[in-house]
């Protein structure tokens, strides 16, 4: 995968959610006890940090850069990345798309033997695109029904991170539920939904 996927990715959330209004954000994105805002301050906050473990010429490959993480509140989730409330829905967007295209901007430049720390597995350049484009899918849906918006996104787009992170989901006609099937936010048929899940983050040709 590629930094055109992450832009891909991105353009289709601002697509969806563009129109949102202002103060449509403040509820808990579906099952999540963060609220809309802060799931897609959270996508933007990944996208960043993804591309910080792949930026340097000497990533570490143990831990995360030590960029400092905190939280707004009780139970709202880590970030680096926040957005001033007063920047709306265009602000929320920006914001995502700015840290998107750094992702993009480090994975099409950065040496394919490149290698950053993920806890799923030390992974390449593309892998980190692909755990990028992830993120956004899946947190997206996470938001879609509480925002009253439709999210599906393109099947190609899901086989893709489905190839390069999930292996051994059972096959199926739809990616997209497959995708949420191995992200832990859907049945497929004969499989309940997972409790637990991971993707494997390690480039293909090295793992066992």
């Amino acid at each position: 995968m590629s930094g055109g996927d992450v832009l891909r990715a991105v353009a289709l959330v601002r697509e969806a959610f563009g129109d949102v209004p202002d103060d449509g954000w403040g509820r808990p994105a579906g099952t999540l006890t963060w609220s809309c805002w802060e799931t897609i301050e959270h996508m933007a906050d990944d996208l960043f940090a993804y591309a910080g473990q792949v930026a340097l010429a000497d990533p570490p490959q143990d831990a995360y850069l030590p960029i400092v993480w905190r939280t707004m509140r009780d139970d709202g989730p880590s970030s680096t990345i926040f957005v001033e409330a007063g920047g709306g829905t265009l602000g929320l967007m920006r914001v995502l798309e700015a840290c998107g295209t750094m992702l993009a901007g480090v994975v099409d430049t950065a040496p394919a033997h490149r290698r950053g720390y993920h806890p799923y597995g030390v992974s390449d350049p593309e892998g980190f695109a692909a755990m990028g484009v992830v993120e956004v899918l899946v947190h997206a849906w996470d938001v879609a029904d509480t925002v009253g918006r439709p999210w599906k996104p393109p099947a190609d787009l899901c086989q893709a991170v489905l190839d390069r992170l999930f292996p051994g989901v059972p096959p199926g006609d739809d990616p997209w539920q497959a995708l949420l099937w191995a992200t832990g936010r859907a049945e497929l048929p004969g499989h309940p939904a997972r409790e637990d899940w991971r993707w494997d983050g390690r480039p293909l040709a090295e793992r066992g």
